[in-house]
Order: C-alpha cells, then structure tokens, then sequence
C-alpha cells in the first residue's frame, strides 16, 4: 500500500526548518525545566497509596471535597475500571502526599470518607512509597534510559556504522526532551508508567529510524556514483509510505487509549501521542540529515567512489 505514489520532496534541503522546529522546542524545555522543575508522581516523591470501592455513584469531585476537609485536597484521585467474575467494577484510586506517617494518613482519609460515605465503602488496599525509594526509583528510571541508550549506540554501530548509530542517537534524545517538555507545559506528572512510555518511544522511533537507515545503506551500494545528498533523499521518500501509514495506525490506536482508557493510563496514552508524532518527525527531518552533516564535515562517500575510480582505471591501464 502507498500512501504517497512516487513522492520527491527535497528534505535535506529543508533540514534547516527541521532544526529550527525541534530547537525551538528543545529550548522551550530546558527553560521550563528551570523556571518549573519536573513535575514528580507519587511514585517518585513518595505518598500513600489507596484503591477504594463504592457501592454508590461517586465521582473525583467528590472525594476531593471530602479530602479537602482533612487538608488533603492535593491527592491525585483517578478513576479506573476493574473486571470481576460479577462483571465491570469502578474503584477510585486515592494517592496522598507523604506528609506524614503512612499509617497515619491512611488512618486521616479512611475515617474521613467513612464519616461522609459510610455505606457501602470498602478499602481494597493501601500501599506506600517512601521518599527515599523515590528517589531511588527516580535514579534507576534515569539509568534506565541512559543505558538503554547506551546498548543502542553499540547495536547500531556493530550493523551500521558509528555516524549511523550517532544519527539514531541524537533523535532518541531529542525525541525524548521534547515529549517531557510537554509534560512540563501542561504541568502533568511524571510517573513510572511515563517513564515506561519514554522508554517504549525510544523503541518506536529508533525502529522508525533503522527503517530510513536500512535503505539509505542499501542505495548507497546500488547508487555508488550518485550524490549523497540525493541518495539521503530518495531513501527517505521511498520509505515515507511506510513510515507515514505505520505512525498513523499506530497513533489511532493510542489516541482511542488516551479518550477511553481512563485517568489511570491518561499520562502514558498522552505521552505515547506525543513521542510517535515526534518519533516520526525526527527520524525524517533529524535522523537522517545529520548524515548529510557529518559527510559534510568528514566526507567518507567521496572517497569511496574515488578509490573506486581509481582501481577501475589501473585496471583498464592493464
């Protein structure tokens, strides 16, 4: 199936556009990341925990009210849809800062919502998170990525190239920076399931990016005499089809994720938009132009063809 029937847009030559896009978004980022900081989850900062079940029709509103009476109108309070053998329940997740002792706070939000519930409630679970394991938990995430990265630099250099590996690289940074810098606009939290969902983008574009990588590598052995630069540009066109029609079908299905699938996974459904938008942005207009630049800076195709030339001419001389 072909998206786009025989496409040639000249995407090196609009590169510069590409740069100043993402840059533009990148800097937006590390400005918010100082004015504002990251927005850290329970899971990081450390709290309580609460799964809780009502036998009658109550919303986030709500509780939040009732919370709001015991000085804990902050909690994050998400709705989530829970199957059983009788069929569909509802449960209300409850998670409370960590201001105080766990047993404490668990004790303060029980009380309260029996006081204003009191038929009809049940408490399925109560967990806690430590601010030290936070932050342990905060380190590993950022270890995580890190060397993820890290395997991934080694994979593509050992079937590619290293200018290869770096050209996938830097997009997976890039990709990565500009999905927190959404995250940081609309001042969302992070949690161990949006790192989940960074780590998953990096997946998704690097698998984006090996695709324009795979036919950039074999045009350069059928095009040999071609320009480099052409040969970046036909590659990516001939993959746009693929890369287009695969990101869409790919984004429909995340962003049913992000209308239906609840609070619980709104976080990480709006992440995954994020980073397959960005993904396929930067593997056409950032992955593949940074091989034009580094042949710009360290020619290497050139020098190929005239070795090449050369062998072909003692040849002829013999």
């Amino acid at each position: 199936m072909q998206f786009f029937k025989k496409p040639n847009i000249d995407f090196v030559e609009n590169r510069k556009y590409g740069y100043l896009f993402s840059g533009t978004l990148i800097l937006i980022t590390l400005i918010l990341l100082v004015v504002r900081g990251i927005n850290y989850g329970i899971d990081f900062r450390g709290g309580v925990s609460m799964r809780v079940k009502f036998d009658q029709s109550v919303t986030s509103k709500d509780i939040r009210k009732s919370l709001e009476k015991i000085g804990y109108g902050n909690a994050e309070i998400k709705e989530t849809m829970l199957k059983t053998p009788n069929g569909v329940e509802k449960e209300m997740i409850i998670q409370v800062e960590l201001t105080r002792k766990p047993d404490v706070i668990a004790s303060k939000v029980t009380e309260q919502l029996k006081k204003d519930y009191p038929k009809g409630l049940d408490i399925r679970s109560i967990d806690t998170v430590g601010p030290k394991i936070g932050g342990e938990l905060r380190k590993a995430a950022i270890w995580a990525i890190l060397f993820s990265l890290l395997l991934i630099l080694i994979y593509i250099t050992f079937r590619f190239e290293f200018r290869f590996a770096v050209g996938a690289i830097v997009p997976l940074f890039h990709d990565v920076l500009i999905t927190l810098g959404f995250f940081l606009i609309f001042n969302l939290e992070i949690s161990l399931a949006v790192v989940a969902a960074f780590l998953t983008i990096v997946g998704y574009s690097l698998n984006d990016t090996i695709v324009v990588f795979d036919r950039i590598r074999e045009n350069l052995k059928l095009k040999r005499r071609e320009d480099f630069t052409t040969i970046i540009n036909e590659s990516i066109n001939e993959t746009l089809s693929r890369t287009v029609i695969t990101s869409f079908t790919t984004f429909l299905v995340i962003l049913v994720l992000f209308l239906f699938g609840g609070e619980v996974i709104h976080n990480f459904s709006f992440a995954m938009l994020v980073g397959v938008v960005i993904g396929t942005y930067s593997s056409i207009f950032v992955a593949a132009p940074l091989l034009v630049e580094w042949e710009n800076i360290s020619p290497r195709h050139k020098k190929i063809i005239d070795v090449r030339t050369k062998k072909a001419r003692k040849g002829k001389r013999r």
